[in-house]
């Protein structure tokens, strides 16, 4: 090496020293930076800033302390568990252990005494047809009551409620003990109808039993009923060969008016028909909304328990 690049070369302890200036300047810039956002913050930050030395960035605390707030997943419903458990303890019996009706009864409440049934007094009238549970609930943590509605072939009811213990958060049940009769649930009074307003027969009431007619009977494309961007797929397969339109009633005043109004006026109706197929005539309602666009009526959203979604419909 030439003696002038020797003479131009940083010594190794100038190096090391301008290093360690670097990093206490830093180390102030830090120090700084805490100190005024501690100062912002208040008195009691400040403090903290202090005490800490001058490497420490402070987390300043809020005014008022954060809430933490937790979920807790709603427990499983045990309702369908006690559902299957009656329909196989009423058509248990204690003289029959062998049938595939008691061993489920048992598995699914293994302590719950089976009852003693005079097969030969079951007539066609008295057998048993279906199983529904109406009603759950939720005594402690892991505690249930259902009420379990057994319909027989006459026609007749009984109602039973079912004690029943839930585990592994919702993930295991059992049935705590036998069954008790009760009364069933009573009838609920029924609030006043939105739908005060009778629609008549014109271009409203048109549309509707023309979509309908579509959707239940397969004659016609469903789609040209639709608003903009909305799919809604026909009954298949067709259920019904006739639709009649008996009554459409309406929420808005809009939608009884001679004229369809300006575009974009939604209103809410609910359509009573008529549906016929080999079998007889069936009454049907259907709650809707329709929008105005360009003096005509279009079908956009198909009530409570039917598929409507915004996808990629027609322009």
């Amino acid at each position: 090496m030439s003696p002038g690049k020797q003479a131009t070369a940083p010594e190794p302890a100038a190096v090391a020293a301008g290093v360690r200036l670097k990093k206490m300047h830093r180390r102030v810039r830090l120090s700084r930076l805490a100190l005024f956002t501690a100062i912002a913050a208040g008195p009691v930050a400040l403090g903290v800033a202090v005490v800490s030395g001058p490497t420490t960035v402070a987390a300043t605390p809020s005014a008022a302390p954060a809430t933490m707030r937790t979920t807790t997943a709603a427990a499983a419903d045990p309702s369908g568990y006690a559902q299957l458990f009656v329909g196989a303890w009423l058509r248990s019996s204690t003289g029959d252990a062998a049938t595939a009706q008691v061993r489920l009864a048992q598995s699914l409440g293994p302590d719950v005494e089976l009852p003693d049934r005079v097969v030969d007094a079951y007539d066609a009238q008295s057998r048993l047809e279906s199983v529904t549970a109406v009603r759950s609930a939720q005594h402690e943590a892991d505690r249930w009551t259902v009420t379990v509605a057994a319909q027989y072939a006459d026609a007749s009811v009984r109602y039973f409620a079912v004690p029943v213990a839930a585990g592994d958060g919702g993930g295991s049940f059992t049935v705590t003990g036998a069954p008790g009769v009760v009364a069933g649930p009573g009838r609920a009074a029924v609030t006043k109808s939105p739908y005060g307003v009778t629609v008549p027969k014109g271009e409203l009431s048109s549309t509707v039993g023309e979509f309908l007619g579509a959707y239940l009977t397969g004659a016609g494309e469903v789609e040209r009923y639709l608003a903009p961007g909305v799919h809604l797929p026909a009954v298949s397969p067709a259920p019904y060969r006739a639709v009649t339109v008996r009554q459409v009633l309406a929420v808005e005043e809009a939608a009884a008016g001679e004229k369809v109004p300006g575009d974009g006026t939604t209103v809410r109706v609910l359509a009573q028909v008529e549906a016929r197929d080999a079998a007889g005539r069936w009454p049907l309602a259907y709650e809707m909304e329709l929008t105005a666009r360009s003096g005509r009526w279009d079908v956009a959203a198909l009530g409570p328990g039917s598929e409507s979604v915004k996808k990629g419909g027609r322009s």
